[in-house]
């Protein structure tokens, strides 16, 4: 099968040098590489929203909250992949295949939309711009709520990625429990501090804010929460509970079917009619977690829910959604700053035009760029193994 999202440190042909045993690969999860699609989908959908789709505005509108699925799913897949090896965690080779995954791509897209540095030389202040342009291409921008959307809207997701990724070698060490039972506590408990801070702003409103709270609401604190690294540790760490889970905890194909299924319908329940009704900040704090955990379980087996995820053409764009997440945004305001629909005569049929440049040029960056930047990087490290072991 090739190579998904779902193989941190899938290496290319590795040669292991004399006396070093190597770590056996877990297979691989095709569904929650599917789910990515929807995920993907869903967020571009939010920046960009379609006419005409009222049934799916409730989750669309909301759909901000799939990306704490992404940091959720990051950790389970990190703890799949890497928890209760034999061979120990190697930091330096799991930082540098993170680095090799995450930044080149990250790259690209800076200079593929270099023109907006432009928009932001008039939008902020000098300061605010020189500030920008040193952080942003270090992963740093999150750390500031009024830097966090600089350059690449999108891209302060990486800073949170960068602080996680960093974190992940040592908080695999934790006394992480043993049992089933206590994974689970764990679970709800991590989950509910991580909304500690939110309930917090939610009773205190420390930027004074008068209206409601929505997605166009602004203040320096609930752009913190909004974007700030730590706001996403619990999530990842329930990811991370949810991975040692998956190892310790034995369902049948039924009970995995039954998780699945009642996951997936209670998520589109709540869309359909609870989600007004939840405060906004409460819902960036992670709200969903516990049913997004849910169908993370349902869908790491073999059932007929986990097989349509899996489906080759939507584990293809799962395969592809971190490459859409990051170009989408810049992408479109381009296409809509330059009129390109008008141009070429299709307006008619835009935004689906556009959805469909965005989806197609994720494909060709993934497989012209993003595979093979991360194969070269990756292979340095193998071609030194081989050389080190050459007679």
């Amino acid at each position: 099968m090739a190579q998904t999202l779902l193989t941190p440190e899938a290496p290319v042909a590795s040669v292991p040098a004399a006396g070093v045993q190597m770590p056996a690969r877990k297979p691989p999860l095709p569904a929650l590489t599917g789910v990515r699609t929807l995920l993907a989908v869903n967020i571009m959908l939010f920046h960009f929203t379609p006419p005409h789709m009222q049934l799916l505005y409730p989750m669309i509108n909301n759909s901000y909250v799939f990306v704490g699925f992404f940091f959720l799913l990051s950790g389970y897949v990190l703890a799949y992949n890497y928890a209760d090896r034999e061979v120990p965690l190697n930091k330096r080779q799991f930082w540098k295949a993170r680095f090799a995954r995450l930044y080149p791509l990250y790259a690209f897209s800076l200079v593929f939309s270099a023109v907006m540095v432009r928009q932001e030389w008039h939008a902020r202040s000098h300061g605010q711009f020189i500030a920008g342009m040193i952080l942003t291409p270090l992963l740093l921008q999150g750390w500031n709520p009024w830097l966090a959307t600089f350059w690449n809207t999108v891209a302060w997701t990486l800073s949170v990625d960068l602080f996680l990724y960093l974190l992940f070698p040592y908080l695999l060490r934790l006394p992480w429990p043993k049992r089933p039972l206590q994974l689970i506590g764990l679970i709800f408990a991590v989950w509910a501090a991580g909304l500690i801070p939110h309930t917090i702003y939610l009773f205190t409103n420390p930027d004074h804010l008068s209206a409601p709270l929505d997605r166009y609401s602004y203040g320096f604190w609930l752009r913190g929460l909004k974007y700030s690294p730590p706001s996403y540790l619990c999530t990842f760490l329930v990811g991370i509970a949810l991975g040692k889970l998956q190892a310790r905890m034995k369902l049948t194909k039924k009970q995995r079917t039954g998780v699945a299924v009642a996951s997936l319908a209670a998520i589109v329940l709540f869309f359909a009619y609870v989600v007004d009704r939840v405060p906004y900040i409460l819902m960036h704090g992670g709200f969903l977690v516990p049913l997004f955990g849910a169908l993370v379980i349902g869908l790491s087996g073999h059932n007929f829910v986990a097989s349509a995820f899996a489906w080759k053409p939507i584990e293809l764009l799962g395969q592809c959604s971190y490459t859409l997440f990051l170009l989408h945004f810049n992408l479109i305001n381009m296409i809509r700053q330059y009129h390109v629909p008008q141009r070429l005569h299709v307006e008619a049929y835009d935004p689906w035009f556009s959805y469909a440049v965005a989806i197609a040029l994720s494909i060709v960056t993934m497989y012209w760029i993003e595979k093979p930047a991360r194969k070269w990087i990756l292979g340095q490290r193998e071609r030194k193994l081989a050389a080190a072991t050459a007679p």
